[in-house]
């Protein structure tokens, strides 16, 4: 699900609100952080500027990295420089040049499109689809019923999906009433004040009178949240909260919305591959261009920011919607991937529920034979994916769930933020001992939007592409290494903290270190990176 779900207490209301920083904090650490260094800058960030100093008058050869999300807005001034782009494909002549199967890819593929050019933009949870699915079998089963044993495995897990799914619902649902009722009232205010959202001030809003008992709760809500930001980002908050609720409530988990037709595959058949378009921007590409941003915005240019690799290619693939991925794309999504060159794939998606993990592992395994890095965000539910697995994940399993192995080259990342104190550790950010391999920048992150626009965003999502880009580093300057040894360079060289951190567990707050939530302990580090790959390459690849 490629919208980030970071939610903070707002006031009285009494619901979980879709927008803000967790940490939600006055002050702000510098639009480059991630890239800045604690011992220089006083920030968490990665030491990637330092590293590049070690790097200078070294060659470096291109490196594919592909963003598999929900699109990439691949004309973007501060990334069309940087995008992959198939040579063997000539501009939309409606031909597959080059016979890989995929007509006009240009720029990467859209597994969530039809030929036709519709594209599929909302989409239900996962948990929403399988219930719709087993739905009919179990809604009248008894104690008494006669199940064999995978039916009554299957029972079990239906009887749990469908609890958390009413949760949903509930959470959803007041959610969708409250926050439209507060923007009822805010549109009122707005109307009564008589300016744009852009023009209103924080003295504006100390001078306003409220009439009503709803207006009041509107206003006392304004008066906080304009107290440590312009009224302008809050209103537009508040708009992606209520359009959050809706779409929870009209797509996510509305079990008769089915939007699968748009693409016109055999859903059913994992093993079908072609099909889908090239459209790799699709309806709402916000996401997946903030991650490609991260990783590889053109550096040094004058122009927006600079991403963390200095000579990489961004390769688009589509499959994520808005709601919960599905596991046939995201298979194909790899496979393509891997087929086409890239050498890392960065997936900042993931949900609680898994429909076809064989499809997804088959497709992981492949990788792992070519040679190709996986990247992949931990999740913002702020739990323990030891035990509340986010898919998908870099564990092998059968059809019982016990695992089977464990895919070598692949990375799960966790979120920090910029401060070294008992708030490093994100508070949104999923975590574990043995799920989640490192931490990286995730909080406050500035990056590159659709039409060369830039915006703040947080998440895993985030930090994922932050360690993506680091690989992409060092497989330009170090291109002998493969992605198992780039992965156990970046998990040796991470910056360990003396600091405990509050992580939530079993409803309450506890403080723990790095490494008791995670592999390495440690938060990645460009610098040491380079560091410890130059050792590496003096030992073993003479």
């Amino acid at each position: 699900m490629h919208k980030s779900k970071l939610f903070i207490a707002l006031l009285g209301l009494g619901i979980l609100p879709f927008m803000g920083l967790a940490q939600n904090k006055k002050d702000t650490p510098p639009a480059n952080w991630y890239n800045l260094d604690y011992k220089s800058d006083g920030v968490m960030g990665i030491s990637t500027e330092k590293a590049y100093e070690l790097l200078k008058g070294r060659k470096s050869s291109p490196v594919v990295v592909a963003v598999i999300d929900g699109g990439v807005d691949v004309q973007h001034e501060d990334l069309k420089e940087v995008v992959w782009i198939n040579k063997k494909e000539n501009d939309d002549n409606g031909k597959d040049d080059d016979n890989n199967g995929y007509i006009d890819d240009k720029y990467g593929w859209n597994f969530i499109g039809n030929p036709n050019g519709e594209n599929v933009n909302h989409d239900n949870l996962e948990v929403t689809r399988l219930i719709a699915k087993l739905e009919p079998k179990y809604i009248s089963v008894l104690p008494t019923t006669p199940l064999s044993e995978a039916e009554r495995r299957e029972f079990v897990a239906y009887q749990k999906m469908v609890s958390d799914y009413t949760s949903k619902m509930d959470e959803a649902q007041f959610g969708d009433l409250n926050y439209g009722r507060l923007k009822q009232e805010i549109d009122r205010m707005i109307s009564k004040i008589g300016k744009e959202p852009k023009d209103i001030t924080k003295e504006d809003v100390g001078k306003f009178s409220a009439d009503s008992d709803g207006q009041k709760l509107a206003l006392r809500v304004t008066k906080k949240e304009v107290d440590d930001k312009s009224f302008e980002k809050f209103y537009e908050e508040l708009k992606e909260g209520v359009e959050y609720y809706s779409n929870q409530v009209k797509y996510h988990l509305n079990k008769d919305y089915d939007p699968r037709r748009i693409v016109g595959d055999n859903y059913e058949d994992a093993n079908e591959r072609y099909y889908g378009n090239n459209d790799v921007k699709g309806p709402d590409a916000d996401h997946g261009t903030h991650v490609a941003g991260i990783i590889g915005a053109k550096r040094n240019n004058n122009i927006g920011i600079n991403g963390v690799a200095d000579n990489v290619e961004i390769m688009a693939v589509r499959v994520v919607p808005n709601g919960d991925e599905r596991d046939k794309d995201v298979a194909n999504g790899i496979r393509y991937a891997v087929d086409n060159g890239a050498k890392i794939i960065n997936m900042s998606f993931g949900k609680g529920y898994v429909y076809n993990k064989k499809a997804v592992d088959d497709a992981v395994r492949y990788a792992m034979e070519k040679d190709v890095l996986l990247v992949h965000a931990a999740g913002n539910d702020g739990k323990n994916i030891d035990i509340h697995p986010n898919y998908p994940t870099k564990y092998y399993t059968d059809s019982l769930n016990a695992v089977m192995g464990e895919a070598k080259a692949w990375i799960t990342v966790g979120a920090t933020a910029w401060k070294q104190d008992e708030d490093l550790l994100a508070s949104f950010s999923n975590y574990g001992y043995k799920s989640v391999d490192v931490f990286a920048p995730g909080v406050s992150i500035h990056s590159t939007m659709p039409d060369n626009k830039y915006k703040d965003q947080q998440g895993t999502s985030m930090a994922a592409p932050v360690v993506s880009g680091l690989a992409a580093m060092l497989r330009a300057y170090y291109p002998q290494l493969s992605a198992e040894e780039v992965k156990q360079i970046i998990l040796k060289s991470v910056a360990k903290v003396d600091q405990k951190v509050k992580v939530k567990q079993e409803g309450s707050s506890k403080r723990v270190y790095l490494d008791e939530i995670s592999v390495s302990g440690g938060i990645v580090n460009a610098y040491n990176a380079i560091v410890e790959a130059d050792k590496y390459i003096s030992v073993n690849k003479k």
